[in-house]
Protein backbone atom coordinates (compact mmCIF):
# COMPACT_ATOMS: atom_id res chain seq x y z
CA UNK A 1 0.00 0.00 0.00
CA UNK A 2 2.60 2.18 0.57
CA UNK A 3 4.91 1.48 -2.53
CA UNK A 4 1.22 2.43 -4.28
CA UNK A 5 0.73 5.78 -2.22
CA UNK A 6 4.43 6.47 -3.05
CA UNK A 7 3.95 5.42 -6.93
CA UNK A 8 0.92 7.78 -7.07
CA UNK A 9 2.94 10.83 -5.58
CA UNK A 10 5.90 10.58 -7.74
CA UNK A 11 3.50 10.52 -10.83
CA UNK A 12 1.30 13.28 -9.33
CA UNK A 13 4.92 15.34 -8.87
CA UNK A 14 6.20 14.32 -12.65
CA UNK A 15 3.28 15.45 -13.89
CA UNK A 16 3.19 19.24 -12.15
CA UNK A 17 7.00 19.52 -12.94
CA UNK A 18 6.27 18.70 -16.71
CA UNK A 19 3.54 21.67 -16.19
CA UNK A 20 5.63 24.06 -14.97
CA UNK A 21 8.41 23.20 -17.15
CA UNK A 22 5.99 23.46 -20.38
CA UNK A 23 4.84 27.12 -18.95
CA UNK A 24 7.02 29.41 -19.53
CA UNK A 25 5.31 31.54 -17.09
CA UNK A 26 5.95 30.03 -14.41
CA UNK A 27 9.99 30.14 -15.04
CA UNK A 28 9.51 34.06 -15.71
CA UNK A 29 7.61 34.56 -12.25
CA UNK A 30 9.95 32.60 -10.76
CA UNK A 31 13.19 33.91 -12.00
CA UNK A 32 12.88 36.94 -14.14
CA UNK A 33 10.34 38.84 -12.03
CA UNK A 34 12.69 38.88 -8.87
CA UNK A 35 15.63 40.70 -11.15
CA UNK A 36 13.19 43.07 -12.64
CA UNK A 37 11.90 43.66 -9.17
CA UNK A 38 15.36 43.86 -7.75
CA UNK A 39 16.76 45.90 -9.97
CA UNK A 40 13.52 48.57 -9.72
CA UNK A 41 14.06 48.96 -6.52
CA UNK A 42 17.88 48.39 -5.82
CA UNK A 43 18.39 50.79 -8.22
CA UNK A 44 15.21 52.74 -9.15
CA UNK A 45 14.15 53.13 -5.71
CA UNK A 46 15.92 54.98 -3.02
CA UNK A 47 15.22 56.51 0.69
CA UNK A 48 18.26 58.63 0.25
CA UNK A 49 18.91 61.95 -1.32
CA UNK A 50 22.21 63.15 -2.37
CA UNK A 51 22.26 66.49 -4.22
CA UNK A 52 19.62 68.42 -2.81
CA UNK A 53 19.49 71.87 -4.52
CA UNK A 54 19.54 74.23 -0.87
CA UNK A 55 19.82 77.74 -1.74
CA UNK A 56 21.98 79.81 0.55
CA UNK A 57 21.50 83.90 0.89
CA UNK A 58 24.93 85.20 2.42
CA UNK A 59 24.07 88.87 3.06
CA UNK A 60 27.51 90.27 4.08
CA UNK A 61 30.32 87.37 2.81
CA UNK A 62 33.45 87.13 5.60
CA UNK A 63 35.72 84.15 6.17
CA UNK A 64 33.00 82.72 8.93
CA UNK A 65 30.30 82.82 6.16
CA UNK A 66 32.75 81.02 3.77
CA UNK A 67 33.62 78.53 5.80
CA UNK A 68 30.23 77.80 6.08
CA UNK A 69 29.51 77.85 2.25
CA UNK A 70 32.02 75.10 2.15
CA UNK A 71 30.69 73.25 4.48
CA UNK A 72 27.49 72.70 1.95
CA UNK A 73 29.87 72.47 -1.32
CA UNK A 74 31.62 69.95 -0.22
CA UNK A 75 28.84 67.46 0.48
CA UNK A 76 27.90 65.09 -1.62
CA UNK A 77 24.56 66.07 0.24
CA UNK A 78 24.09 69.37 -1.18
CA UNK A 79 24.04 71.56 -4.10
CA UNK A 80 24.35 74.82 -3.09
CA UNK A 81 22.75 77.57 -5.14
CA UNK A 82 24.34 81.24 -3.83
CA UNK A 83 21.77 84.34 -3.78
CA UNK A 84 22.10 87.69 -2.36
CA UNK A 85 18.61 88.43 -1.74
CA UNK A 86 16.43 86.49 0.20
CA UNK A 87 13.13 87.27 -2.00
CA UNK A 88 15.02 86.15 -4.76
CA UNK A 89 15.82 82.84 -2.67
CA UNK A 90 12.08 82.13 -1.53
CA UNK A 91 11.10 82.74 -5.10
CA UNK A 92 13.00 79.70 -6.27
CA UNK A 93 11.63 77.83 -3.49
CA UNK A 94 8.03 78.52 -4.26
CA UNK A 95 8.88 77.50 -7.75
CA UNK A 96 10.96 73.79 -6.52
CA UNK A 97 13.74 74.78 -8.22
CA UNK A 98 15.89 74.48 -4.90
CA UNK A 99 14.20 72.41 -1.52
CA UNK A 100 15.26 74.45 1.15
CA UNK A 101 17.32 77.92 2.03
CA UNK A 102 19.71 78.36 4.45
CA UNK A 103 19.52 82.69 6.00
CA UNK A 104 22.87 83.59 6.84
CA UNK A 105 22.03 87.02 7.96
CA UNK A 106 24.30 90.29 8.31
CA UNK A 107 27.27 90.13 11.24
CA UNK A 108 26.84 86.50 11.17
CA UNK A 109 29.95 85.63 13.14
CA UNK A 110 29.33 88.09 15.47
CA UNK A 111 25.92 86.81 16.48
CA UNK A 112 26.57 83.29 16.55
CA UNK A 113 30.00 83.61 19.11
CA UNK A 114 27.47 85.72 21.24
CA UNK A 115 24.65 82.94 21.08
CA UNK A 116 21.90 84.99 18.67
CA UNK A 117 19.64 81.93 17.48
CA UNK A 118 19.09 84.19 14.71
CA UNK A 119 22.29 84.26 13.12
CA UNK A 120 20.86 81.21 10.84
CA UNK A 121 16.78 80.88 9.51
CA UNK A 122 16.18 77.69 7.23
CA UNK A 123 13.06 77.37 4.84
CA UNK A 124 12.38 74.06 3.72
CA UNK A 125 10.08 72.72 1.05
CA UNK A 126 7.17 71.30 2.63
CA UNK A 127 5.38 69.26 0.09
CA UNK A 128 6.63 66.33 0.12
CA UNK A 129 7.04 65.83 3.75
CA UNK A 130 9.23 63.28 3.91
CA UNK A 131 12.02 64.95 1.46
CA UNK A 132 11.39 67.78 3.89
CA UNK A 133 12.35 66.00 6.86
CA UNK A 134 15.43 64.52 5.36
CA UNK A 135 16.63 68.00 3.48
CA UNK A 136 16.31 69.53 7.03
CA UNK A 137 18.02 67.01 9.01
CA UNK A 138 20.65 67.54 6.58
CA UNK A 139 21.02 71.09 7.28
CA UNK A 140 20.86 70.65 10.78
CA UNK A 141 23.67 68.43 10.58
CA UNK A 142 25.66 70.50 8.74
CA UNK A 143 24.85 73.32 10.88
CA UNK A 144 25.83 71.32 14.10
CA UNK A 145 29.01 70.07 12.84
CA UNK A 146 30.39 73.74 11.59
CA UNK A 147 29.87 74.79 14.87
CA UNK A 148 32.15 72.30 16.45
CA UNK A 149 34.71 72.22 13.83
CA UNK A 150 34.84 75.76 12.40
CA UNK A 151 33.22 78.45 14.62
CA UNK A 152 34.72 76.69 17.60
CA UNK A 153 31.77 77.03 19.45
CA UNK A 154 31.11 74.20 22.11
CA UNK A 155 27.65 72.72 22.25
CA UNK A 156 26.07 73.18 26.15
CA UNK A 157 25.66 70.19 27.77
CA UNK A 158 26.36 66.52 26.60
CA UNK A 159 28.36 66.22 23.28
CA UNK A 160 26.28 64.02 21.14
CA UNK A 161 28.65 60.53 19.52
CA UNK A 162 26.30 58.81 17.53
CA UNK A 163 26.86 55.76 16.12
CA UNK A 164 24.63 54.20 13.70
CA UNK A 165 24.93 50.00 14.11
CA UNK A 166 23.91 46.87 11.19
CA UNK A 167 23.80 49.70 8.26
CA UNK A 168 26.71 52.28 9.17
CA UNK A 169 26.53 53.21 5.74
CA UNK A 170 22.90 54.64 6.11
CA UNK A 171 22.20 53.35 2.31
CA UNK A 172 18.67 52.38 2.12
CA UNK A 173 19.39 49.80 -0.24
CA UNK A 174 20.77 47.31 1.99
CA UNK A 175 16.50 47.79 3.75
CA UNK A 176 15.07 47.60 1.15
CA UNK A 177 16.55 44.55 -0.90
CA UNK A 178 15.67 41.70 2.36
CA UNK A 179 12.27 43.19 2.06
CA UNK A 180 12.41 42.44 -1.34
CA UNK A 181 12.86 39.13 -0.95
CA UNK A 182 9.49 38.39 1.19
CA UNK A 183 7.82 40.04 -1.97
CA UNK A 184 8.97 38.13 -4.40
CA UNK A 185 8.53 34.82 -1.96
CA UNK A 186 4.72 35.99 -1.34
CA UNK A 187 4.35 36.55 -5.42
CA UNK A 188 6.35 33.23 -6.40
CA UNK A 189 4.39 30.79 -3.69
CA UNK A 190 0.73 32.22 -3.54
CA UNK A 191 0.39 33.30 -7.47
CA UNK A 192 2.12 30.17 -8.72
CA UNK A 193 0.15 27.98 -6.92
CA UNK A 194 -3.34 30.03 -7.03
CA UNK A 195 -3.60 28.48 -10.89
CA UNK A 196 -2.57 25.17 -10.04
CA UNK A 197 -6.38 23.54 -8.81
CA UNK A 198 -8.15 26.81 -10.81
CA UNK A 199 -6.02 25.16 -13.93
CA UNK A 200 -7.58 21.63 -13.57
CA UNK A 201 -11.22 23.19 -13.25
CA UNK A 202 -10.72 25.39 -16.22
CA UNK A 203 -9.29 22.18 -18.25
CA UNK A 204 -11.83 20.06 -17.13
CA UNK A 205 -9.36 17.77 -15.63
CA UNK A 206 -10.59 17.87 -11.85
CA UNK A 207 -13.28 15.02 -12.66
CA UNK A 208 -10.82 12.93 -14.09
CA UNK A 209 -8.63 13.17 -11.28
CA UNK A 210 -11.39 12.47 -8.82
CA UNK A 211 -11.96 8.64 -10.45
CA UNK A 212 -8.59 8.02 -9.91
CA UNK A 213 -6.97 6.04 -7.31
CA UNK A 214 -5.37 9.76 -6.24
CA UNK A 215 -6.18 10.67 -2.47
CA UNK A 216 -7.07 14.35 -1.78
CA UNK A 217 -3.54 14.17 0.40
CA UNK A 218 -1.92 12.74 -2.38
CA UNK A 219 -3.12 15.41 -5.02
CA UNK A 220 -2.01 18.73 -2.59
CA UNK A 221 1.34 17.09 -1.99
CA UNK A 222 2.02 16.36 -5.70
CA UNK A 223 1.34 20.01 -6.55
CA UNK A 224 2.74 21.41 -3.83
CA UNK A 225 6.06 19.68 -4.36
CA UNK A 226 7.57 21.32 -7.66
CA UNK A 227 6.71 24.48 -6.58
CA UNK A 228 8.15 24.66 -3.09
CA UNK A 229 11.30 23.92 -4.92
CA UNK A 230 10.36 26.50 -7.38
CA UNK A 231 9.99 29.24 -5.01
CA UNK A 232 12.74 27.96 -3.29
CA UNK A 233 15.23 28.20 -6.09
CA UNK A 234 14.01 31.48 -7.17
CA UNK A 235 14.56 32.56 -3.56
CA UNK A 236 18.33 31.69 -3.51
CA UNK A 237 18.94 32.89 -6.71
CA UNK A 238 17.28 36.15 -5.23
CA UNK A 239 19.82 35.99 -2.45
CA UNK A 240 22.77 35.95 -4.53
CA UNK A 241 21.81 38.96 -6.49
CA UNK A 242 21.43 40.74 -3.30
CA UNK A 243 24.74 39.74 -2.19
CA UNK A 244 26.71 39.73 -5.30
CA UNK A 245 24.92 42.47 -7.47
CA UNK A 246 24.13 44.60 -4.59
CA UNK A 247 26.09 44.27 -2.27
CA UNK A 248 23.96 43.75 0.94
CA UNK A 249 25.59 41.96 3.82
CA UNK A 250 24.58 38.56 5.00
CA UNK A 251 25.78 38.47 8.23
CA UNK A 252 23.33 35.86 9.69
CA UNK A 253 23.67 32.31 9.13
CA UNK A 254 22.87 30.95 5.46
CA UNK A 255 21.16 27.77 7.02
CA UNK A 256 18.94 29.96 9.34
CA UNK A 257 17.94 32.07 6.16
CA UNK A 258 17.13 28.70 4.20
CA UNK A 259 15.34 27.27 7.00
CA UNK A 260 13.08 30.23 7.62
CA UNK A 261 13.01 30.45 3.76
CA UNK A 262 11.80 27.43 3.53
CA UNK A 263 8.81 27.73 6.25
CA UNK A 264 7.63 31.24 4.68
CA UNK A 265 7.30 29.06 1.11
CA UNK A 266 4.82 27.04 2.94
CA UNK A 267 2.85 29.59 4.22
CA UNK A 268 3.07 31.44 0.67
CA UNK A 269 2.16 28.05 -1.11
CA UNK A 270 -0.58 27.71 1.59
CA UNK A 271 -2.16 30.87 0.58
CA UNK A 272 -1.78 30.45 -2.87
CA UNK A 273 -3.82 26.41 -2.90
CA UNK A 274 -6.43 27.72 -0.70
CA UNK A 275 -7.32 30.47 -3.14
CA UNK A 276 -6.82 28.00 -5.88
CA UNK A 277 -9.51 25.64 -4.21
CA UNK A 278 -11.70 28.27 -3.15
CA UNK A 279 -11.90 30.00 -7.01
CA UNK A 280 -12.63 27.92 -9.67
CA UNK A 281 -11.19 30.54 -12.62
CA UNK A 282 -7.99 30.90 -13.08
CA UNK A 283 -8.24 35.21 -13.89
CA UNK A 284 -10.52 34.91 -10.72
CA UNK A 285 -7.55 33.12 -8.83
CA UNK A 286 -4.87 35.26 -9.71
CA UNK A 287 -6.98 38.13 -9.02
CA UNK A 288 -7.46 37.29 -5.32
CA UNK A 289 -3.80 36.32 -5.19
CA UNK A 290 -2.80 39.63 -5.56
CA UNK A 291 -5.04 41.33 -3.16
CA UNK A 292 -5.27 39.02 -0.34
CA UNK A 293 -1.63 38.05 -0.67
CA UNK A 294 0.53 41.05 -2.59
CA UNK A 295 -0.68 43.48 -1.75
CA UNK A 296 -0.86 43.44 1.89
CA UNK A 297 2.82 42.04 2.05
CA UNK A 298 4.00 45.19 -0.05
CA UNK A 299 2.23 47.32 1.97
CA UNK A 300 1.61 46.05 5.64
CA UNK A 301 5.05 43.88 6.05
CA UNK A 302 6.83 47.07 6.97
CA UNK A 303 8.83 46.41 3.71
CA UNK A 304 8.58 50.04 3.17
CA UNK A 305 6.54 51.35 5.67
CA UNK A 306 7.52 51.69 9.67
CA UNK A 307 4.18 49.33 11.12
CA UNK A 308 4.81 51.14 14.19
CA UNK A 309 3.78 54.88 12.48
CA UNK A 310 0.33 53.11 11.59
CA UNK A 311 -2.65 53.52 13.13
CA UNK A 312 -3.47 51.05 16.03
CA UNK A 313 -5.96 49.14 14.12
CA UNK A 314 -3.99 48.71 10.61
CA UNK A 315 -1.00 47.70 12.96
CA UNK A 316 -3.45 44.84 14.62
CA UNK A 317 -4.10 43.73 10.77
CA UNK A 318 -0.88 43.19 9.81
CA UNK A 319 -0.17 40.54 12.20
CA UNK A 320 -2.11 38.30 9.93
CA UNK A 321 0.34 39.30 7.10
CA UNK A 322 2.81 36.56 7.36
CA UNK A 323 5.20 38.81 4.64
CA UNK A 324 5.46 40.73 8.31
CA UNK A 325 7.28 38.53 10.01
CA UNK A 326 9.34 36.99 7.26
CA UNK A 327 10.48 40.77 6.27
CA UNK A 328 11.57 41.00 9.99
CA UNK A 329 14.02 38.11 9.86
CA UNK A 330 15.06 38.81 6.63
CA UNK A 331 16.49 42.28 8.05
CA UNK A 332 17.42 40.72 10.89
CA UNK A 333 19.44 38.19 9.41
CA UNK A 334 20.99 40.09 6.51
CA UNK A 335 22.24 42.98 8.48
CA UNK A 336 22.35 42.41 11.93
CA UNK A 337 22.87 38.53 12.30
CA UNK A 338 21.24 35.44 14.21
CA UNK A 339 19.26 37.80 16.66
CA UNK A 340 17.25 35.34 18.21
CA UNK A 341 14.70 37.72 20.18
CA UNK A 342 13.47 38.90 16.83
CA UNK A 343 14.11 35.26 14.74
CA UNK A 344 12.33 33.42 17.25
CA UNK A 345 9.05 34.67 17.77
CA UNK A 346 8.45 35.87 13.92
CA UNK A 347 9.69 31.74 12.95
CA UNK A 348 6.95 30.44 15.45
CA UNK A 349 4.13 33.08 13.82
CA UNK A 350 5.00 31.60 10.38
CA UNK A 351 4.73 28.03 11.63
CA UNK A 352 1.32 28.80 13.38
CA UNK A 353 -0.08 30.19 10.20
CA UNK A 354 1.51 27.41 7.82
CA UNK A 355 0.05 24.96 9.90
CA UNK A 356 -3.55 26.99 10.12
CA UNK A 357 -3.96 27.64 6.55
CA UNK A 358 -2.74 23.62 5.96
CA UNK A 359 -5.50 23.07 7.97
CA UNK A 360 -7.95 24.91 5.50
CA UNK A 361 -6.67 23.93 3.02
CA UNK A 362 -7.39 20.04 3.79
CA UNK A 363 -10.68 20.81 5.39
CA UNK A 364 -11.88 22.34 1.53
CA UNK A 365 -10.50 20.02 -0.37
CA UNK A 366 -11.95 17.48 1.24
CA UNK A 367 -15.33 19.67 0.94
CA UNK A 368 -15.10 20.74 -2.41
CA UNK A 369 -12.74 17.87 -4.58
CA UNK A 370 -13.98 14.66 -2.61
Amino acid sequence: MAAGRALRLRGMIRKETLQILRDPSSIAIAFVLPVVLLFLFGYGVSLDSYHVPVGLVIEAPDAATASFRGAFEHSEYFRPVLYRDIRAAEADLAAHRIQGIVWLRADFERRVLAGDGGAVAVRVNGVDANQARITEGYIQGAWLHWLEEHAGVPLRGARLEPRVWFNAALISRHFLVPGLIAIIMTLIGSLLTAMVVAREWDRGTVEAMMVTPLHIGEMVVGKLVPYFLLGMGGMLFTVALAVWQFGVPLRGSFALLLGSGALFMLVALGMGLLISILAKNQFVAGQIAIVVTFLPAFILSGFLFEIRAMPVPIQVLTHVVPARYFVAILQSLFLAGDVWPVVLPNLGALALLALLLFALVRKKARKRLA
